[in-house]
């Protein structure tokens, strides 16, 4: 990987903040976007913008085929079967309500459960809750290790003949720990449940196949993978979700309707109600076609090696703390520095042009059991260089200065 030529390719990153080139270690949140992605968003609404599925126009026609044809280059980026199991939605948050609100209810019934982990973003936590509530389900949850990650002896203790559905995300927004989903597939087959995934932060980072890790719903984002905001999409098993209940009603998802009753498309339209977000699928497909040029191994790989000299780096520094296993993660590290709040830590770097998350991450009950309130994370992507590691290093040294001599 060329990473001063693949830096030239996003515009955002040639700035200055507050008088700082700019550091960006926010990708978890969301990644920045290179400029074949800007244009292909640009050029859609400069020359194919109409509405899909509707208009025997030639624009209508243009703006369909790009829209269905960034459909099935999600299918073949995550190894779907075929097309017609990839459902657009607004990212992994509405993939996984989809799943929780259309899929759930005609298979929970009282006294069933649900089985998650308590490392959980809010988006594959608060969804089950309600499902919970609604059915009368149990929700469950995999206890962690001291270090954060999860043991396949606690996954066998946990699901039971009553489990129903395990949801697990595949990478910690957080720890920065690599799940063992195929394995937890596995398990959760045996007992007859279904598998959901969140890939959120997974998909941008390392190669997906979901046939290979044989599980029953996948869901991604395309802001956190080099695409635009406000598209994702749902992988599904066709046989669930040709049985699943849409959960939106309106235009294009019909095929009949009558005054006092309707029936649906197939799938997967039948899930798409109203217009898409054709933009943002189209800008989706130009990020797949972007991250395979350079190669998602290639990705994996720098990301791992950065995280691995950050963590050494960061260690370095005395009263510091980082969270999750030191072996196994992917590009992020998350951190609290002593006697100094995180949003102090987060402002204190932005002063000097490096943007970190500081907050509960989306992840309270995780919070809680780290016996903190809050942390500040630099997550990387294949932008980033060992320099921004030096670069985030050196300010945060000044940061203890600044805020020890403030104590004492």
């Amino acid at each position: 990987m060329n990473i001063e030529e693949i830096r030239k390719q996003f515009p955002i990153l040639h700035q200055e903040v507050n008088g700082h080139p700019l550091v960006y270690l926010d990708s978890a949140a969301t990644s920045q976007k290179p400029r074949s992605v800007i244009e292909a968003v640009k050029r859609y609404y400069e020359y194919d913008n109409s509405n899909v599925h509707r208009g025997v126009h030639t624009l209508g026609s243009r703006a369909t085929d790009a829209y269905e044809g960034a459909r099935a280059r999600v299918a073949e980026f995550i190894g779907s079967p075929s097309p017609e199991q990839i459902i657009f939605t607004r990212g992994t948050t509405s993939a996984l309500n989809l799943v929780a609100s259309g899929y759930a209810p005609s298979v929970l019934e009282e006294g069933d459960e649900i089985v998650i982990t308590p490392m959980e973003h809010h988006s594959n936590l608060i969804p089950w809750q309600q499902a919970a509530k609604r059915s009368g389900a149990v929700l469950k949850y995999i206890p962690l290790q001291p270090d954060g990650s999860i043991s396949l002896e606690d996954v066998e203790k946990t699901i039971t003949d009553r489990t129903k559905i395990v949801s697990v995300m595949y990478v910690s927004n957080v720890l920065g720990v690599i799940n063992p989903i195929k394995e937890i597939t596995e398990i959760a087959h045996r007992s007859g449940a279904v598998m959901v995934v969140d890939g959120a932060q997974s998909t941008p980072h390392m190669k997906i196949d979901v046939q290979a890790l044989d599980c029953d719903f996948y869901a991604l984002s395309g802001h956190k993978m080099c695409g635009p905001t406000g598209i994702g999409a749902l992988y599904g098993r066709k046989s669930l979700l040709e049985n699943m209940e849409p959960i939106e009603f309106g235009g294009e998802m019909i095929d009949f309707v009558d005054l006092q009753d309707s029936t649906w498309k197939d799938i997967p339209w039948r899930f798409e109600a109203g217009t898409p977000i054709i933009a943002g699928a189209i800008g989706l497909a130009a990020a797949i076609d972007f991250l395979e040029e350079i190669g998602l191994d290639n990705i994996d790989r720098h990301e791992k090696e950065l995280a691995a000299y950050a963590y050494g780096k960061l260690s370095e520094i005395d009263g510091i703390t980082i969270y999750g296993p030191r072996e196994g993660r992917v590009g992020l590290i998350t951190f609290n520095l002593d006697d100094v709040h995180p949003h102090d830590v987060a402002t204190a770097l932005d002063s000097e042009g490096i943007a970190v998350r500081a907050g509960h991450h989306c992840c309270q009950p995780l919070m809680r059991w780290l016996d903190v309130s809050a942390t500040a994370r630099a997550s990387f992507y294949l932008y980033n260089t060992e320099q921004d590691v030096d670069a985030l290093a050196a300010s945060l040294l000044r940061t203890k200065e600044f805020f020890g001599h403030a104590i004492g």
